[in-house]
Protein backbone atom coordinates (compact mmCIF):
# COMPACT_ATOMS: atom_id res chain seq x y z
CA UNK A 1 0.00 0.00 0.00
CA UNK A 2 2.91 2.24 0.68
CA UNK A 3 4.55 1.40 -1.98
CA UNK A 4 1.29 2.19 -4.03
CA UNK A 5 0.68 5.62 -2.21
CA UNK A 6 4.54 6.75 -3.23
CA UNK A 7 3.63 5.70 -7.52
CA UNK A 8 0.52 8.02 -6.98
CA UNK A 9 2.22 10.69 -5.26
CA UNK A 10 5.33 11.25 -7.68
CA UNK A 11 3.14 9.89 -10.57
CA UNK A 12 3.21 12.87 -13.30
CA UNK A 13 -0.88 13.91 -12.63
CA UNK A 14 -0.19 14.51 -9.27
CA UNK A 15 2.72 16.51 -9.85
CA UNK A 16 1.40 18.53 -12.82
CA UNK A 17 -1.53 19.25 -10.92
CA UNK A 18 0.36 20.46 -7.51
CA UNK A 19 1.54 22.87 -10.28
CA UNK A 20 -1.66 23.99 -11.57
CA UNK A 21 -2.29 24.31 -8.27
CA UNK A 22 0.47 26.77 -6.65
CA UNK A 23 -0.09 28.30 -9.71
CA UNK A 24 -3.20 29.46 -9.61
CA UNK A 25 -2.89 30.95 -6.21
CA UNK A 26 -0.11 33.01 -7.63
CA UNK A 27 -1.86 34.05 -10.53
CA UNK A 28 -5.13 35.03 -8.37
CA UNK A 29 -3.08 36.62 -5.61
CA UNK A 30 -1.76 38.93 -8.46
CA UNK A 31 -4.99 39.55 -10.27
CA UNK A 32 -6.46 40.43 -6.75
CA UNK A 33 -3.53 42.81 -6.16
CA UNK A 34 -4.49 44.33 -9.92
CA UNK A 35 -8.21 44.54 -9.07
CA UNK A 36 -7.67 46.16 -5.70
CA UNK A 37 -4.54 48.42 -6.49
CA UNK A 38 -5.51 49.64 -9.69
CA UNK A 39 -8.72 48.85 -11.36
CA UNK A 40 -10.78 49.91 -7.91
CA UNK A 41 -8.67 53.32 -7.67
CA UNK A 42 -9.62 54.11 -11.40
CA UNK A 43 -13.64 52.50 -10.74
CA UNK A 44 -14.09 54.92 -8.20
CA UNK A 45 -12.01 57.74 -9.44
CA UNK A 46 -14.82 57.73 -12.21
CA UNK A 47 -17.65 56.48 -10.26
CA UNK A 48 -16.93 60.07 -7.48
CA UNK A 49 -14.46 59.11 -5.59
CA UNK A 50 -15.92 56.31 -4.40
CA UNK A 51 -13.85 53.23 -2.40
CA UNK A 52 -15.66 49.84 -3.23
CA UNK A 53 -13.81 47.95 -0.71
CA UNK A 54 -15.14 50.12 2.45
CA UNK A 55 -18.75 49.53 1.28
CA UNK A 56 -20.72 48.48 3.97
CA UNK A 57 -24.16 47.76 5.16
CA UNK A 58 -23.73 48.12 9.06
CA UNK A 59 -26.18 45.62 11.19
CA UNK A 60 -25.13 46.74 14.20
CA UNK A 61 -22.50 49.70 15.20
CA UNK A 62 -19.61 48.79 17.24
CA UNK A 63 -20.28 49.53 21.41
CA UNK A 64 -18.05 50.00 23.71
CA UNK A 65 -14.06 51.41 23.67
CA UNK A 66 -12.01 48.84 21.86
CA UNK A 67 -10.21 46.56 24.19
CA UNK A 68 -12.42 46.86 27.36
CA UNK A 69 -14.82 44.46 29.04
CA UNK A 70 -18.27 44.77 27.15
CA UNK A 71 -16.88 46.07 23.69
CA UNK A 72 -18.80 44.66 21.03
CA UNK A 73 -17.24 45.46 17.34
CA UNK A 74 -18.94 46.54 14.75
CA UNK A 75 -21.41 44.00 12.80
CA UNK A 76 -21.68 44.32 8.97
CA UNK A 77 -22.11 43.41 5.44
CA UNK A 78 -19.13 44.40 3.63
CA UNK A 79 -20.80 44.11 0.20
CA UNK A 80 -17.90 46.24 -1.09
CA UNK A 81 -15.64 43.41 -1.23
CA UNK A 82 -18.03 40.88 -2.91
CA UNK A 83 -18.17 44.08 -6.08
CA UNK A 84 -14.55 43.40 -5.61
CA UNK A 85 -14.38 39.75 -6.29
CA UNK A 86 -16.94 39.71 -8.80
CA UNK A 87 -14.63 42.12 -10.93
CA UNK A 88 -11.46 39.96 -10.16
CA UNK A 89 -13.97 36.65 -11.54
CA UNK A 90 -14.97 38.66 -14.39
CA UNK A 91 -11.20 39.64 -14.92
CA UNK A 92 -9.86 36.10 -14.37
CA UNK A 93 -12.72 34.70 -16.54
CA UNK A 94 -11.92 37.31 -19.57
CA UNK A 95 -7.67 36.08 -18.94
CA UNK A 96 -8.48 32.49 -19.46
CA UNK A 97 -10.56 32.97 -22.17
CA UNK A 98 -8.08 34.82 -24.08
CA UNK A 99 -5.65 32.12 -22.54
CA UNK A 100 -7.81 29.13 -24.39
CA UNK A 101 -8.41 31.14 -27.32
CA UNK A 102 -5.07 31.56 -28.24
CA UNK A 103 -4.08 28.02 -27.41
CA UNK A 104 -6.89 26.21 -29.88
CA UNK A 105 -5.51 28.76 -32.38
CA UNK A 106 -2.01 27.03 -31.41
CA UNK A 107 -3.37 23.80 -31.84
CA UNK A 108 -5.54 23.81 -34.63
CA UNK A 109 -4.27 21.89 -37.43
CA UNK A 110 -3.37 23.79 -40.57
CA UNK A 111 -5.17 23.44 -43.77
CA UNK A 112 -2.97 22.36 -46.29
CA UNK A 113 -4.10 24.12 -50.01
CA UNK A 114 -5.83 21.68 -52.12
CA UNK A 115 -3.76 20.68 -55.07
CA UNK A 116 -3.69 23.11 -57.63
CA UNK A 117 -5.48 21.36 -60.47
CA UNK A 118 -4.96 22.43 -64.28
CA UNK A 119 -5.81 25.51 -65.30
CA UNK A 120 -8.79 27.05 -67.70
CA UNK A 121 -6.36 27.21 -70.57
CA UNK A 122 -4.65 23.51 -69.91
CA UNK A 123 -8.41 21.95 -70.21
CA UNK A 124 -9.61 24.16 -73.46
CA UNK A 125 -6.15 22.99 -74.61
CA UNK A 126 -7.23 18.99 -73.93
CA UNK A 127 -10.55 19.25 -75.40
CA UNK A 128 -8.91 20.77 -78.30
CA UNK A 129 -6.79 18.11 -78.86
CA UNK A 130 -9.36 15.70 -78.20
CA UNK A 131 -11.39 17.06 -80.76
CA UNK A 132 -8.82 17.04 -83.19
CA UNK A 133 -8.23 13.36 -82.56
Amino acid sequence: MLKEFKEFITGGNVIEFAVAVIMATAIGLVVTGFVNDIIMPIVGEFSGGMDFSQMKHVLSAASGIEGKEGYKPENAIMYGKWINSIINLIIVGFVMFMMIKSYNKMKAPVEEAAPAGPSDNDLLTEIRDLLNK
